[in-house]
């Protein structure tokens, strides 16, 4: 065959514009956005061919966790995911404490997928759907009719999955419903079998009835999962679930804490409702004894712990293995939930992904490539541009920076400023001799 034979290949398409062997990390800077008493740390990673990779630090864990990354990722190249991943993983840990290294994670894989031209789910193994289900996190309501009716309003606005929380407060507003329940505003700070907080017979009736009157209005047309039930022991949390398991409730979500394997296995053994939990597990790993356990029924990871988007599709397949779904926790900003859309979009076994933006009219304005508001319908569409296929609109972003908070000291206070302090750190970072 002689050269004019060869088929000709059309190269009008391909991105000319970066060498992805040549990539390298030159800088990362980090914007804080606020709403009310929350902050998105948002990160941008610079490279040497004007790339730049976004990524996000968990709701509410300080911009620190990622800055302290910095020097060492500067120089390296970005397309080295799982290498810089397992360089780092070590400055990450449960709940908040994961949140640099996830953080980070995005930002590499989002800047992967820009130089090699690819959506972030590609690099993740490709998709089982074009669309990712979102579920509409609801703030509570005293008055059962007014939490049913702002869930009716949620259906109405296209959402086909819902959330309310069905917590102790709803007992503990009337008298004998909780055995010390003047003590539940302190109990917050303690892990649930250490409160002593009891729920009575009587109690356990007023949270039916408060659910019952929800039920009534919304109807059993789409699932309610349930969260936030309070900090106390899996005996009320036992006694609860079998009380509300009439509901049909599509889970029962952080009863107690998710490193109490053997309480969660009796806890769903002794109930008819799937058991949820996981939005503080940091790694693979932190989840092996819940999956391995067969303690709960579905694992609920935010990809800004767990561990980024490779991390918790990894997680996902190894659920999968055990006959256990996978929902997607996630109270961010348009950067993190889109990290979520590119993972959801890779995981078989996935059910839906938690939106607590719903209610926030500016959010979807922080990104540009959306083409209008993120969740249409119910759903988000998976994106086919490069990477996580958002840009940042830096406008909006400046408007709603974080500089003031109740609950938090804001670092930074700019709009993604230098960050050179950064560069070196004295440290000896490796964990084996």
């Amino acid at each position: 065959m002689t050269s004019t034979d060869q088929p000709q290949v059309d190269t009008s398409g391909f991105n000319t514009n970066s060498g992805p062997s040549g990539l390298k990390i030159t800088d990362m800077r980090i914007a804080v956005v606020g709403h009310g008493g929350w902050r998105w740390p948002i990160i941008k990673l610079y490279t040497n061919q004007g790339i730049v990779g976004l990524g996000e630090v968990r709701d509410g864990a300080s911009a620190r966790y990622a800055l302290m990354l910095k020097s060492r990722l500067l120089g390296d190249n970005p397309c080295d995911i799982d290498r810089l991943f397992r360089k780092i993983t070590q400055f990450g840990g449960d709940g908040r404490l994961g949140g640099g290294v996830c953080g980070v994670e995005m930002a590499l894989m989002d800047l992967a997928g820009k130089a090699w031209g690819v959506p972030c789910y590609m690099l993740a193994g490709g998709k089982y759907r074009d669309r990712v289900k979102a579920y509409a996190d609801t703030p509570t309501r005293p008055d059962p009719e007014e939490m049913g009716k702002a869930l009716k309003g949620r259906m109405e606005m296209g959402f086909e999955y819902l959330k309310m929380d069905i917590g102790v407060q709803i007992a503990n507003r009337h008298a004998g419903g909780v055995v010390s329940g003047s003590g539940i505003a302190e109990s917050q700070t303690l892990m649930h079998p250490f409160t002593g907080i009891q729920v009575t017979d009587y109690g356990i009736d007023k949270m039916c009835d408060y659910v019952a009157t929800v039920r009534d209005i919304v109807g059993y047309e789409v699932p309610i999962a349930s969260d936030h039930f309070g900090h106390m022991g899996v005996e009320s949390c036992i006694r609860i679930g079998k009380a509300l398991d009439k509901f049909t409730l599509a889970w029962y979500e952080d009863m107690i804490p998710w490193q109490f394997v053997d309480q969660w296995q009796r806890l769903k053994a002794s109930v008819d409702t799937p058991v949820c939990t996981g939005e503080d597990i940091y790694l693979k790993k932190g989840f092996e004894p819940l999956i391995e356990g067969r303690a709960v029924s579905i694992i609920h990871p935010d990809l800004a712990t767990s561990g980024g988007i490779l991390e918790t599709k990894r997680i996902a397949d190894y659920a999968y293995e055990a006959g256990i779904a996978v929902a997607l926790h996630q109270a961010g900003s348009p950067v993190v939930a889109m990290a979520n859309v590119h993972c959801a979009a890779a995981i078989e076994n996935f059910i839906a992904l938690e939106m607590h933006s719903t209610d926030i009219p500016w959010w979807d304005d922080l990104v540009t490539g959306l083409g209008g508001k993120m969740v249409q319908g119910g759903h988000v569409n998976v994106p086919d541009a490069p990477g996580l296929g958002i840009e940042l609109n830096e406008e909006a972003i400046e408007e709603h920076l974080a500089r003031d908070s109740e609950r938090f000291a804001i670092y930074p206070r700019g709009l993604f400023e230098p960050t050179d302090e950064w560069n070196a750190l004295d440290a000896h970072d490796r964990v084996w001799s």
